[in-house]
């Protein structure tokens, strides 16, 4: 489903079928106080964590990816391999924390893991069971019972201009290859691979037309989509176990 301005050709009897875009506890421990003479031990400090990049392995990297599932996301096995699965998943956790989406963790990204924000929510709206959308840091958010169960990466509609012919059409309509915003409920679902004229989609789960959520062999860092949510393919494997029909979904292109 990757699109390049350099290809933008008309699809030769291509059936416009899915992505393309729609028109418009417990008691407080008890306090004592240190007598004038007493003083306080120095904190102790954190230990110190190397720089990681895609590629490497470790009990470090296995204790990040465990962190991250704590905190919902979902980096995959947690192996020890800093491998594409949980690279995704710190995306993911970067756009939430609002550091720069890379692949190398350095200090920032420690500290921000030690002390991680909780998404944001997106519209007024805020129903306990929802799919919230970030398209400009390219995230979404599953709630159940009003706390996130789901926090992952994806990849929506890369905004190009492409031509193709919609169905029965013998002229191709060109357009501009979006995700729109908005007030949505998820619907009509598929089970496994999906093949539309745009391309394949993984366990569709759809919420505006022809727009659905689906895995992808691809889910890059930015968008590139025709309109749809790409989401990881792991991700997209359980997700329609998690998310019903009729369940809200707002997107939005947040400051």
């Amino acid at each position: 489903m990757d699109m390049r301005k350099t290809a933008l050709l008309l699809i030769p009897a291509v059936l416009i079928a899915a992505c393309e875009p729609v028109d418009e506890a417990g008691a407080p421990p008890p306090s004592h106080s240190a007598s004038p003479s007493t003083r306080k031990p120095s904190p102790k400090p954190s230990p110190v964590q190397r720089k990681l990049k895609p590629g490497a392995k470790g009990a470090d990297v296995k204790r990040l990816q465990q962190r991250l599932k704590d905190l919902h996301y979902d980096p995959g096995k947690a192996d020890g391999r800093y491998g594409p699965s949980t690279q995704l998943a710190v995306w993911a956790f970067q756009g939430v924390n609002r550091l720069k989406q890379t692949g190398t963790l350095g200090k920032s990204f420690w500290k921000a893991l030690d002390h991680p924000r909780d998404p944001r929510p997106v519209a007024k709206r805020r129903e306990a069971t929802r799919v919230d959308v970030d398209l400009r840091r390219q995230y979404l958010v599953l709630y159940k019972n009003g706390k996130p169960r789901l926090i992952s990466h994806i990849s929506s509609g890369s905004g190009e201009y492409y031509c193709a012919k919609d169905r029965g059409a013998t002229v191709a309509r060109c357009r501009y290859a979006t995700t729109s915003t908005g007030d949505f409920r998820t619907g009509r679902r598929a089970s496994g691979w999906e093949t539309s004229p745009l391309g394949q989609l993984y366990n569709p789960i759809y919420f505006n037309g022809g727009i659905a959520f689906h895995g992808a062999l691809d889910v890059p860092r930015y968008p590139a989509s025709h309109g749809c949510v790409r989401m990881p393919m792991h991700i997209a494997e359980y997700l329609p176990s998690l998310l019903g029909t009729n369940v809200p979904v707002h997107v939005r292109r947040p400051s």
